[in-house]
């Protein structure tokens, strides 16, 4: 953690010298700190506590860490043409990305609940500066507003509730201790609301296809890879340390998230835009994720970490292969995305290996994760068989629609004009190489 700040303080000199150097540095300083948290990560060094009582880092927040730098510098390589080469800003979203990055680090390695609220709330600065910033349509306005308002409304009773721990036991660090504090189903709500609004499950999730939809590709891969697994860690940590599990609050909460990762399913099938069919489809997922943390068993933690990585590096690729497929078909409408198979058939197996993780097709982190979670939730009650098994064949349907009827079909005859057909290809199956090795080093250092 000391050397990653060591590194940011160094790249910030080092805009000194020039743009093009701040962002080749800062991308590099991504790759390198990628492989120093893995390498620490691997040799189970276990850093319980560091510079006292301010950092605490286990392997639950390790892997988010990790997770937190790789998009970082992924969503810079998926941008270097829309922001770098097109002169777009690019130092200060280059600054953005990086302030952006320093901040997730923190929140995931905070050992108070108070600092933990407040790299919370203030990671929505820079993800909302990059939507409103590098966007490319006027509902960007709107979307950064749905954004801020779900978010800020719903953390409020957070903070109430963080003093409320204070002023009660005195301390807010949760390291592995537990803060006594009398349950009811206001306490659980209080606990709850910020981070479901987060995750998000359905019902709190308006503002999340919104801001997708709008936001560039390095906005919407950050904001899917890391800031919706805030909600997740979160609820883990809130609820391991209050000890908020035993109440009928919670039960309700989990038939409701399960029950409404099935809608946000079917919904998935009615969607016109790419984007926001994926963004739906993270809405699903985050559901089981919901499930697993509600379960309270170490399965169903471990699954929740494992989903929570998967689902970061897949719906990451899939809004980086949507932004791409935008700049060569001039349009995200499923109805005129067709023939990708004919047309870039380099571009179409990318496409193929994403849907094929986003269904849980094996050997990928996805299926594990779906596996863990599915025994966890039905330990907590057999009832909830049903939903699940549907929630995962839903999931599975609409990974497969999603590749044939953007693959197959005759492509759309403005598309043979196209001069920069040869330059996307290579450009997204570069990428996606790159990609595929951040995705093998992640699935090492877990099954390890």
């Amino acid at each position: 953690m000391f050397s990653l700040g060591i590194i940011g303080v160094l790249l910030g000199l080092v805009s000194g010298f020039g743009k093009v150097v701040f962002w080749w540095s800062v991308l590099w300083g991504c790759i390198i700190m990628y492989l120093v948290s893995l390498g620490l990560w691997f040799s189970s060094l276990g850093l319980a506590s560091c510079w006292g009582e301010i950092l605490i880092i286990d392997s639950f927040s390790f892997g988010l860490v990790s997770l937190s730098i790789v998009i970082s510098g992924l969503s810079m390589l998926a941008s270097v043409r829309d922001v770098k080469k097109a002169g777009n800003k690019y130092a200060s979203f280059t600054f953005m990305v990086l302030v952006l990055t320093l901040v997730l680090v923190f929140c995931f390695s905070v050992s108070s609940l108070l600092n933990f609220y407040i790299m919370f709330e203030f990671s929505l600065i820079p993800i909302l500066l990059i939507i409103l910033g590098w966007g490319y349509q006027p509902e960007r306005l709107q979307a950064g507003k749905y954004m801020l308002l779900y978010t800020i409304s719903a953390s409020l009773p957070l903070l109430i509730l963080i003093i409320m721990v204070f002023s009660k036991n005195g301390s807010v660090f949760w390291g592995w201790q537990f803060l006594s504090f009398e349950l009811s189903w206001l306490v659980v709500v209080c606990a709850s609301l910020a981070f479901l609004v987060k995750l998000p499950v359905y019902g709190f999730h308006l503002w999340l296809p919104k801001a997708h939809v709008e936001a560039p590709v390095a906005g919407s891969m950050i904001l899917a890879g890391v800031l919706l697994k805030l909600g997740g860690y979160g609820l883990v940590r809130f609820f391991y340390v209050l000890g908020l599990f035993s109440t009928l609050t919670i039960t309700v909460v989990f038939c409701l998230g399960l029950l409404g990762g099935i809608v946000a399913s079917l919904v998935c099938f009615v969607q016109n835009d790419v984007k926001a069919l994926v963004a739906y489809s993270s809405v699903g997922h985050m559901s089981l994720v919901l499930g697993g943390i509600y379960s309270n068993t170490d399965w169903g933690w471990l699954g929740c970490l494992l989903m929570m990585i998967a689902h970061g590096l897949c719906s990451s690729g899939m809004f980086f292969l949507a932004s791409e497929t935008y700049k060569c078909y001039g349009t995200r409408s499923l109805f005129m995305i067709k023939g990708g198979l004919m047309l870039v058939p380099g571009v179409a197996l990318c496409w193929f290996i994403m849907c094929a993780i986003n269904m849980a097709a094996p050997p990928s982190l996805n299926l594990w994760g779906e596996l863990m979670l599915g025994i966890s939730i039905l330990s907590y009650s057999v009832v909830f068989a049903l939903l699940t098994g549907v929630m995962t064949f839903l999931s599975g349907l609409y990974s497969w629609y999603l590749y044939s009827i953007t693959q197959h079909g005759q492509y759309p005859l403005w598309v043979r004009g196209v001069v920069v057909v040869e330059e996307y290809i290579s450009y997204t199956i570069s990428f996606m190489l790159v990609f595929l090795l951040s995705v093998t080093g992640m699935m090492l250092m877990l099954f390890m």
